[in-house]
């Protein structure tokens, strides 16, 4: 990560001079890339047999291994009726609610209020909606297009935002571009874009390239590997397969606006229970940032 913030600093100057040289000509001020150094997280649907048979041993081991917080799968064990208790149990492992995977249903009119109370009880501000089949359709895109842009604003009121996750459906070709580049354009800038690196990978695509394709809306991004079809001589495990991660970290810090970096596995190779393949994630994406 040193010399990731290296680089990104001396981008950042270099902004910064142009736009000092430029206001003889303008009173305006350009807005210069706002550097974000992400906290690491974890999407607990990696461990989900784990958290429903133990949450508390399970959340204690996820702070064991370095996590900061953790990315809610509508899984919370005897605290399902408790946000309270279980945020005090977070703060008491040193942990955060990085986000939280909730359905439209769940932010419809009638569950909406109840939705927003629990996570606000866990200071859980961003709501990503993590499947919907609209998403990669021709007669529907719009609609989901629609109903993202109105839960922003009507989440805005309550200092949280909505956003969507990808998988890799959502980049077939759709107007001489995607469908995922078709909700980013057409959705408000506050919908967070989640990136599912490993589904992006696996359609194909180049996730960095994408952080900085829409800058400021990968506000949390999903580090998974989903290994592409034909791949000989990896795992599904970060800093043992084909992402650039490198180049991904140095985009999410200086284009992305990211807070969270969400490490997600859904596949344990080699026998690996999911808590060890977690672990073995988390050991790889450490090494990237600590180089």
């Amino acid at each position: 990560m040193k010399k990731i913030l290296v680089s990104i600093a001396s981008l950042s100057l270099a902004i910064w001079l142009v736009a000092c040289s430029a206001t003889s000509e303008s009173t305006s001020t350009d807005a210069v890339i706002a550097v974000t150094v992400p906290k690491i997280s974890v999407q607990l649907w990696s461990v989900k047999d784990q958290v429903k048979a133990d949450i508390d041993g399970t959340l204690e081991q996820l702070a064991k291994m370095g996590f900061q917080g953790v990315e809610f799968a509508n899984e919370f064990g005897p605290y399902k009726n408790d946000p309270k208790a279980l945020k005090a149990k977070l703060t008491s492992l040193g942990l955060q609610g990085s986000g939280a995977h909730v359905s439209f249903e769940q932010l419809n009119e009638q569950n909406f209020s109840d939705t927003v109370s629990f996570y606000k009880a866990l200071d859980v501000t961003s709501l990503i909606i993590p499947w919907d089949e609209r998403a990669w359709s021709v007669e529907d895109i719009d609609a989901i297009v629609g109903d993202l842009n109105a839960l922003s604003e009507k989440l805005a009121a309550h200092g949280m935002q909505v956003g969507y996750h990808n998988h890799q459906h959502e980049f077939d070709d759709y107007r001489k571009s995607t469908f995922w580049d078709y909700m980013a354009i057409n959705t408000k800038s506050n919908v967070i874009m989640q990136q599912d690196v490993g589904w992006t990978t696996y359609a194909g695509k180049d996730p960095a390239e994408y952080v900085y394709r829409y800058p400021g809306r990968t506000l949390t991004t999903h580090y998974k590997v989903k290994l592409p079809e034909g791949t000989e001589g990896k795992l599904p495990i970060i800093g043992k397969d084909t992402i650039d991660w490198t180049a991904l970290i140095k985009a999410n810090m200086e284009a992305g606006g990211t807070k969270w970096i969400v490490v997600e596995q859904e596949e344990y190779p080699n026998g690996m229970t999911p808590l060890e393949a977690v672990e073995a994630s988390m050991q790889g994406l450490q090494s990237y940032l600590n180089d």
